[in-house]
Order: structure tokens, then C-alpha cells, then sequence
């Protein structure tokens, strides 16, 4: 259980970090973005496994850099289901989630979450 809090802390701060980089995502208070970073983690969990499952042929076919796709796809999701939380098109959704990738893996790396 602590690790799931560790996990969410460190994707509220990855996407604190978003926000402040990637033009076009905008929230509007603290408790949107604490809650938009549970439900962005809760769609990794269990929608994307899905999502890559059902594209598996175009995901081999492009070596897996469709799953960039599919990882844009669930940040624009995600504000699409919070208000509050906004993303002003699908490519700062793409760069945003890019970011969001590249920021949790150092985090993870830093705090060594798969040790």
C-alpha cells in the first residue's frame, strides 16, 4: 500500500513538471492535479495493457513507438474526463505524455521503486 502513495506521489510531481513544460496543459487548483495524477495512473494500469493488446499488430509493425500514441491518447482521456484538468489539443497530449514518461522513469530510477 505505501508504494502505490509513493507511486502517485511521484506521478503528481511528473505531472506537476508537465504542466510547467509542455504549453497547452493547464489545471486549475492543486486538487485537480493531485486527482488527475491518480486517475492518469489508474489508466495506465488498466487501460493501456488493453489499449496495446488491441493494437498489437501495429505496435510490432512500428517497433512499439505506437504505444507513444496510445500513452497520448490516455493523457488526453484523462482530461477529458476531469474538469479542471485541461489539454488544448491531442499533440500537447503526445508531448505531454512524453514528458510524463521521461519524468516518472527518472523519478522511479531516483527513488528505486523496482528494488
Amino acid at each position: 500500500m505505501q508504494g502505490f502513495f509513493v507511486r502517485w506521489l511521484l506521478n503528481g510531481i511528473s505531472l506537476l513538471v508537465v504542466v510547467h513544460i509542455v504549453p497547452g496543459i493547464r489545471y486549475d487548483n492543486w486538487k485537480i492535479l493531485v486527482v488527475a495524477a491518480l486517475v492518469l495512473g489508474l489508466l495506465n494500469a488498466f487501460l493501456k495493457p488493453v489499449l496495446v493488446l488491441l493494437t498489437l499488430p501495429v505496435n510490432i509493425l512500428t517497433l512499439g513507438i505506437f504505444t507513444l500514441f496510445i500513452n497520448g491518447f490516455i493523457f488526453y482521456f484523462t482530461s477529458w474526463l476531469l474538469k479542471g484538468f485541461s489539454v488544448a489539443g491531442y499533440w500537447s497530449a503526445f508531448l505531454g505524455a512524453l514528458v510524463f514518461s521521461i519524468t516518472g522513469m527518472l523519478l522511479g530510477f531516483v527513488f528505486r521503486l523496482d528494488r
